[in-house]
């Protein structure tokens, strides 16, 4: 015990020996500094260590949430930590979501279902490497069939069409937010084409080229719109997509003035055929067209345009072949081979464009919807919505009837 106690002071001694040495080489220099911030480093790693926060997980849906929107989009935040995994699932399938470069936030890349229970598993890491796992339940709000609006495509998936053929959607169910559900519309074109959405009605939308398609051109169509507000409480009801291309270059030209019709093939005249077109008080309309549809075999009655078919200027006529719709007023090209002597000299028909049986099973052959037909020589004009008569305004024009113009 002796030896411990005189031991005490001599090492008390040395501390204060070096303590008065480490206070002389600093005097009156940056050194001091250094020394000053030496013994803090002594000291402060003698300290105990600050505990890190304990991690967590929030989500901008609250747990057991009812009735929550279709259009709300789930975010999941973590806090004094990292997301490892985010899960939001239902019992009609999974929702992907997009994650933070600084891996702090996820954000659903969907919107809801109606009516559907939702499960939200989320589980962030914090810098000590303690985890932390939250899981919510929410259900979304209940939707009829009458809140939700249905898109259907023209063409069909697969479909090979002309060069004038417009992209249209239709809606089962009316459109009022026409922005909102036109930025959830878009078409891709290889090659590239500039193009524009135009609004015919609340229910109907097309898409067309500045310039007519590019023949070769694939063509895919992306309705983004479920659970998309429609306006008046109406939601997009489901995604849809499909791919269709358009095929050779078919642009019709007919002069009603002269009753020919030329066939220009990728710009080349191939075939003229005589015709004939409207009579006096049921003229053909001039502008650009467009085959809406093919028919091998079509009733015409004169009822379908407002004309008693049992009076003097009444028809029924069944099977009239080759007929191929240009407008949705009534109309066609057609065989027509009660009309040949007229056909290239005379206009005798309601309206509809006639040739022979021969040439108008050749034109039939050769079309496809989509195919462009124009007409000149009356001053009856085609309108925009008579068919698909996307092409009869400038396309300055025509981008006008874009809510996103």
């Amino acid at each position: 015990m002796s030896i411990t106690r005189a031991r005490v002071p001599m090492i008390l001694g040395a501390l204060v020996a070096i303590s008065m040495t480490v206070a002389g080489c600093g005097a009156g220099g940056s050194k001091s500094d250094h020394g000053s911030g030496a013994v803090k480093d002594v000291l402060n790693s003698s300290a105990s260590p600050q505990p890190s926060a304990k991690p967590s997980v929030r989500s901008n849906v609250a747990k057991g949430a009812a009735a929550v929107p279709v259009d709300h989009r789930v975010q999941v935040t973590a806090h004094n930590g990292t997301l490892t995994s985010v899960a939001v699932s239902s019992a009609t399938g999974s929702i992907s979501g997009q994650l933070s470069s600084d891996k702090q936030t996820w954000v659903a890349g969907g919107l809801l279902e109606p009516g559907t229970a939702y499960t939200v598993v989320s589980t962030a890491t914090g810098t000590d490497g303690r985890s932390v796992t939250r899981t919510t339940h929410f259900q979304t709000q209940a939707l009829t069939l009458d809140q939700q609006t249905y898109p259907s495509f023209a063409p069909l998936q697969g479909q090979t069409v002309g060069v004038g053929m417009p992209v249209i959607v239709k809606f089962d169910v009316p459109v009022t937010d026409h922005a909102a559900i036109e930025k959830n519309l878009h078409v891709v074109s290889q090659p590239a084409q500039k193009g524009s959405w135009h609004w015919i009605s609340n229910n109907e939308v097309h898409w067309r080229p500045a310039k007519y398609w590019k023949p070769g051109t694939k063509v895919t169509v992306n309705a983004d719109i479920n659970g998309v507000p429609a306006g008046n409480g109406i939601f997009g009801q489901l995604d849809r997509s499909e791919t269709f291309h358009i095929g050779a270059s078919h642009i019709y030209k007919v002069n009603i003035q002269t009753d020919q019709l030329r066939v220009y093939d990728n710009g080349r005249l191939t075939r003229t055929i005589p015709v004939t077109t409207g009579m006096p008080g049921f003229t053909t309309r001039s502008g650009i067209k467009v085959i809406v549809e093919k028919d091998r075999y079509h009733t015409m009655n004169s009822e379908t345009i407002g004309i008693d078919p049992n009076s003097a200027l009444g028809y029924n006529i069944k099977n009239v072949e080759y007929a191929m719709r240009l407008t949705y007023s009534g109309e066609f090209l057609h065989a027509a081979p009660w009309s040949v002597a007229s056909q290239g000299h005379a206009n005798v028909s309601h309206g509809c464009t006639g040739m022979s049986t021969a040439n108008a099973g050749w034109l039939y052959d050769h079309s496809q919807i989509g195919d462009v037909v124009d007409y000149t020589g009356s001053s009856k004009m085609m309108t925009l919505s008579n068919g698909y008569g996307d092409w009869n305004e400038s396309f300055s024009a025509y981008k006008q009837g874009s809510a996103l113009h």
